[in-house]
C-alpha cells in the first residue's frame, strides 16, 4: 500500500512524513510538495518525493499515480484554497486513489464563527461527493501556537483575550501527525470524522495560571471585545488581514466550538495526548 502526503514540507506534513517513515517501507511513502528540494533529506531516507502544485491541476494526476491513500493537508491560503483542494481531490480520484484523509476543523458548521470554517466545510463536502473513501481529521487549535501567548502573558503579567469563559482543547501538531499516521496505516476509518484534541480544554483562566506558574507571579486575565482584540493584534504588529482570523478563533471558543475533549489521539494515534502544560512548563 502506497501512502501520499500533500504539503509534506510544511510543519505538520514533515511530522507525518517522519512518523510514516518510521513504520513503513520508505518505498511506500510519497511526499508531495511544491519545492522538492525542501525534502531532500527525506528523499535520502528512501521516500518518493514528487513536485505537486494544486494550482496546476493538469499535472496533479501524475503526482498521485500509484497511490492508494492520501493525507490531504489543508493549504494555508485561507479563503482561497477550496479550488486547489477540489483539484487535488479530483486528480487523486482520476489517478485511482481509494481513500483521502483531510485535515479539517472542529464543528465546520454555519454557526461556527471561526474564519477557516467555510473552506473546511466546502472541502469536506467535496470529499463526500467525490466517490472516494474519506476520513475527516478535525484538528483542534495547535497547542504549539499557544506557547508564545503564555510566554508573553508571563512576561507582561496580563493575558489580554477575547475567549470569554470558553475553553479550547489545544492539541500538538505531533499528536495530530500520530492520528493521521494511525488512519493512513490501519483499517476501519472510512466515513468517520474524528475530533483530534488535547486532553484538557483550557480556558483563559487556565492559560493565565500556566503563565503565572512560569513567571512565579499572578497573571491577570483582561477580557476584551472582538474589535478591541483585533485592534490590539494589529497594534502589536500582526498584519491587518490576519488579525480578524485570530479573533474569530476566540469567538468560536466563546461559543464552545473548540471545547470538546476526545481520546482520539490515544485510540487512533496510539499515544497519550500531550497537555499544553507540557509545552510551557
Amino acid at each position: 500500500m502506497t501512502i501520499a502526503i500533500t504539503g509534506a514540507s510544511g510543519q505538520l506534513g514533515r511530522l507525518v512524513a517522519d512518523q510514516l517513515l518510521d513504520v513503513l517501507d520508505p518505498a511506500e511513502v510519497v511526499l508531495l510538495t511544491r519545492d522538492p528540494a525542501k525534502l531532500a533529506d527525506l528523499a535520502e531516507r528512501g521516500a518518493d518525493v514528487r513536485a505537486a502544485d494544486f494550482g496546476r491541476s493538469a499535472e496533479l494526476a501524475g503526482a498521485f499515480a500509484g497511490v492508494d491513500r492520501v493525507l490531504l493537508i489543508s493549504t494555508d491560503v485561507v479563503g482561497a484554497r477550496v479550488e486547489g483542494h477540489r483539484a487535488a481531490i479530483a486528480a487523486a480520484a482520476k489517478a485511482g486513489v481509494r481513500h483521502i484523509a483531510y485535515t479539517s476543523v472542529p464543528e465546520p458548521t454555519a454557526d461556527n464563527p471561526a474564519g477557516v470554517v467555510p473552506d473546511h466545510a466546502a472541502t469536506e463536502e467535496a470529499l463526500r461527493e467525490s466517490g472516494l473513501a474519506w476520513t475527516m481529521l478535525r484538528n483542534n487549535l495547535y497547542a504549539d501556537m499557544q506557547v508564545d501567548t503564555v510566554t508573553q502573558a508571563a512576561t507582561s503579567g496580563q493575558l489580554v483575550t477575547n475567549l470569554g469563559d470558553g475553553g479550547a482543547a489545544y492539541v500538538t501538531r505531533a499528536d495530530c501527525a500520530a492520528v493521521a499516521v494511525g488512519v493512513l496505516t490501519s483499517e476501519g476509518h472510512e466515513g468517520k470524522a474524528y475530533d483530534v484534541t488535547g486532553p484538557h480544554a483550557y480556558t483563559a483562566a487556565d492559560l493565565a495560571a500556566l503563565a503565572g506558574e512560569r513567571s512565579g507571579t499572578p497573571v491577570e486575565v483582561v477580557q476584551v471585545g472582538d474589535d478591541a482584540y483585533t485592534a490590539g493584534l494589529v497594534a502589536a504588529g500582526l498584519p491587518e488581514a490576519f488579525a480578524p482570523l485570530l479573533t474569530s478563533f476566540g469567538a468560536a471558543t466563546r461559543l464552545g466550538k473548540l471545547a470538546t475533549v476526545t481520546d482520539v489521539v490515544e485510540q487512533v494515534g496510539g499515544r497519550p495526548a500531550t497537555p499544553l502544560s507540557a509545552l510551557v512548563g
